[in-house]
């Protein structure tokens, strides 16, 4: 399994959903950084579960022990070790997953590649529990970030059919990005909180889920970080969303809308405004050439619906080799979204600080 990302800062995740606990290990930290733990809390209990009705019924606390690479709360610049304690588990909903896999996730190949062999409990180390020691690195990161004047936030700009206002790419105020940034369900129109509840909700009656989109922005970062090529902004940042479970579609700026455009419309005009270089529009999302060019980055995650689903479905039995009806159990998000911004927000922020060391 490959569970390392960064360049100039690693992250290496481990654990699995039921195991003991799971974590990180961070190695390239910056030292002296005096953390907030406050603030980290808050990102972990973001993504937390148990919260709602629209999120599993499986109660966590999510509260990070961090071993190693922090003195009198001050990063000492040796490696970070976090761990996590899984507490609250129901590993028998799962016995017959291991010969029925599941549609739409990971069972099935991960049965192959790894000859049966791989933890099947609670989705073992492919499971969304995973993305917790992500919101703690990136929880560090945005910490330094923000020092240096970056702001991270994002919303939930869809839940089924129901959809949110856009951020305007060219202005978007720290303070917006600020309060969605603690907010555990952030949108930016505050009414479309409750219609996206309700859709949420059939879905949850039913036995069902539902997908969304999460819209995400970062201010304040320099021109020219990164590099054309294989050294682009929009592939390292990428990448490390597709390692989020569920994302199944990245887009910066107009992205697919770029499709249906000319030249005059698509191209991101300058002016000199209070004496800068300035973008009248920012079609390109802040990044030009694969390097960022001074205006905001803007981009798009399509989160899947939870392929956990109470609904019966067809699938095989692996032992028998026979067709099977799978009916799941176990307790399992109607919606991941809500409880995904805090991630998109958290690895945003560990991959803009990877790229800026």
């Amino acid at each position: 399994m490959s569970s390392v990302m960064g360049k100039n800062i690693k992250l290496s995740v481990f654990g699995e959903s039921h195991g003991e606990a799971i974590g990180c290990v961070i190695d390239g930290f910056p030292s002296g950084v005096k953390l907030d733990f406050d603030k980290i809390n808050m990102q972990m209990q973001r993504r937390a579960p148990g919260k709602d009705r629209t999120s599993t019924a499986r109660k966590e606390g999510d509260e990070p022990h961090i071993l190693s690479g922090v003195l009198k709360g001050v990063t000492t610049g040796a490696p970070i070790s976090m761990i996590i304690e899984n507490t609250n588990v129901h590993s028998g909903d799962y016995g017959n997953l291991s010969a029925v896999p599941r549609p739409g996730h990971s069972d099935y190949p991960a049965y192959v590649k790894y000859g049966g062999h791989n933890d099947i409990r609670g989705g073992g180390h492919f499971s969304g529990r995973l993305t917790a020691p992500l919101v703690f690195a990136g929880a560090l990161a945005r910490q330094v970030l923000e020092k240096k004047g970056i702001k991270i936030g994002a919303h939930i700009s869809r839940i089924g059919n129901v959809c949110d206002e856009s951020f305007d790419k060219c202005n978007i105020a720290d303070e917006l990005l600020e309060c969605l940034a603690a907010d555990s369900f952030a949108t930016i129109s505050t009414d479309k909180e409750m219609q996206m509840r309700a859709v949420i909700e059939d879905a949850r009656l039913m036995g069902d889920s539902v997908g969304g989109e999460i819209e995400c922005a970062a201010v304040g970062l320099p021109v020219g970080l990164c590099s054309n090529m294989f050294d682009t902004a929009e592939s390292r940042l990428s990448s490390a969303l597709f390692a989020i479970p569920a994302v199944k579609g990245v887009q910066f700026g107009a992205g697919f809308d770029f499709a249906r455009m000319y030249g005059s419309e698509a191209n991101d005009g300058y002016e000199i405004r209070n004496g800068k270089v300035s973008l009248i529009s920012n079609n390109n999302g802040g990044i030009l050439g694969g390097m960022t060019d001074g205006a905001p980055i803007v981009f798009s995650v399509a989160i899947k619906p939870t392929p956990s689903i109470s609904v019966p479905q067809r699938s095989i039995n692996l032992q028998t080799m026979e067709n099977e009806t799978l009916t799941v159990r176990g307790r399992h998000d109607p919606c991941i979204v809500p409880r995904a911004v805090s991630v998109v927000e958290a690895v945003t922020a560990f991959v803009l600080l990877d790229m800026i060391m």
